[in-house]
């Protein structure tokens, strides 16, 4: 998937999230780094759960499917969060999987802590 579909999700969650939770995110860093999408999904799916929300699930599942790398086996792809959450490398070649200038126990903060 081009990166600029993934953006457009990650934008659209973002708008989302933002108006149904208040929830804040970083749409740039959630089409690029695969840790940062799979807790946006889950915390959305969560979100969707508790407070009946269809579309937030139906975007979150959305920016799953675009996350899952193009390589990864047909089988894995039923389990989609199994495969975002054990992907070591961001789906995009040539992103980064860490924050510019911060250390990887600031990424990881950065990343649990869904900004």
């Amino acid at each position: 998937m081009l990166n600029s579909e993934k953006l457009a999700i990650a934008a659209h969650l973002h708008v989302l999230l933002r108006r149904k939770t208040g929830r804040v995110t970083d749409t740039e860093w959630m089409a690029s780094n695969t840790e940062y999408a799979a807790e946006i999904v889950r915390f959305a799916r969560a979100s969707a759960a508790e407070d009946g929300h269809t579309d937030l699930a139906e975007w979150a599942a959305k920016l799953e499917l675009a996350m899952v790398p193009v390589h990864a086996p047909r089988t894995a792809r039923s389990g989609l969060l199994g495969v975002i959450g054990s992907v070591a490398k961001p789906a995009m070649p040539g992103a980064s999987d860490s924050l510019m200038g911060a250390s990887e126990q600031d990424a990881h903060r950065y990343i649990r802590g869904i900004r």
